[in-house]
């Protein structure tokens, strides 16, 4: 039993970005007893309004003190932040200053949700939480700037980066390939950036874990930390597994044909390599990521039902 169950005081959790694909599994993520999630959006906070980010922080839950802050809402839309500088600068960096800094006025932790676009992803190998930055755009200068802001601010804090974010819900690759593999038979896709993607469920239960130790434990570990599902691909070979998974499943198929990413130019430029190192979040938090084979399987369960024959054969 939670202290917050034993002492009869419900402890809440703010979370914002509450319709995208992180905060809709952290609103289906089973919190404990004792725990709720209040989880926001544009249509209740505009997360450009630093002034009533503060007051929301300040005001907490019908009087009652936010036990924590999840600010997973942000500007995601990468090639657009090219030329959206300061809309990108105010919602990824302006905002978690402004929550971070009414978090360390109301004593209450914070958890940031950051990127593996902070790395200019120019050599092999996963990145180490203490891995010198280089961002290589504005979406991940805007992250970073978000970072600092946070590490700054004097509030405790976790700071989380991930990578490739994919779920049931919303705009993600996954769900993109099973669209267009519909209709069609053959896809060309990028072949070399590598990266391991990221189940949102998976990552929301990451969050809740480091979320509820900070609040009930004061000398938990702070800093920064990465998050991915374990295991290394590229966007053509997550592709084909998609496919492979899918087609045991009912679903749509396709082949993949890999390309350079030169064939495919975007307004914003990509890291070659988002490799992130678990390391940190094992040994601070216990956390040990599972495999991305997995985690795709455990998302198109959920869009196409269980398989209907063994897919190692």
């Amino acid at each position: 039993m939670s202290d917050a169950s034993a002492s009869g005081r419900m402890k809440h959790v703010l979370v914002t970005g509450g319709n995208g694909q992180l905060g809709t599994e952290l609103r289906r993520y089973a919190w404990p007893e004792g725990w709720a999630v209040t989880a926001i959006d544009i249509d209740a906070l505009d997360l450009r309004d630093t002034a009533a980010i503060a007051a929301m922080v300040a005001g907490g839950h019908d009087g009652t003190p936010w036990a924590a802050v999840i600010s997973a809402g942000a500007y995601t839309a990468v090639d657009k932040a090219e030329s959206d500088i300061v809309t990108a600068w105010a919602v990824n960096a302006m905002a978690p200053a402004a929550f971070a800094e009414a978090c360390a006025k109301a004593a209450i932790p914070i958890v940031q949700v950051s990127t593996d676009y902070v790395f200019d992803g120019a050599r092999e190998g996963a990145w180490d939480v203490n891995d010198p930055v280089a961002p290589l755009g504005v979406y991940g200068a805007s992250k970073l700037g978000g970072e600092l802001a946070v590490r700054t601010s004097g509030a405790r804090h976790a700071i989380v980066r991930t990578a490739w974010v994919v779920s049931a819900h919303g705009n993600n690759f996954v769900k993109t390939m099973l669209r267009v593999g519909a209709t069609n038979p053959r896809l060309r896709v990028v072949d070399d950036q590598h990266g391991s993607p990221t189940s949102a469920a998976d990552l929301a239960a990451a969050l809740a874990t480091i979320a509820m130790r900070l609040v009930e434990d004061p000398t938990a570990p702070t800093g920064i930390y990465h998050f991915s599902n374990a295991g290394a691909v590229t966007w053509a070979g997550f592709a084909r597994e998609i496919f492979a998974q899918s087609a045991a499943r009912g679903g749509a198929s396709a082949e993949v044909d890999g390309i350079p990413t030169s064939e495919y130019p975007t307004p914003a430029t990509r890291p070659a390599n988002s490799l992130l190192s678990h390391d940190a979040i094992t040994r601070d938090y216990g956390i040990h990521p599972p495999a991305w084979q997995t985690a795709l399987g455990n998302i198109l369960d959920e869009l196409l039902g269980a398989p209907k024959k063994d897919i190692s054969q």
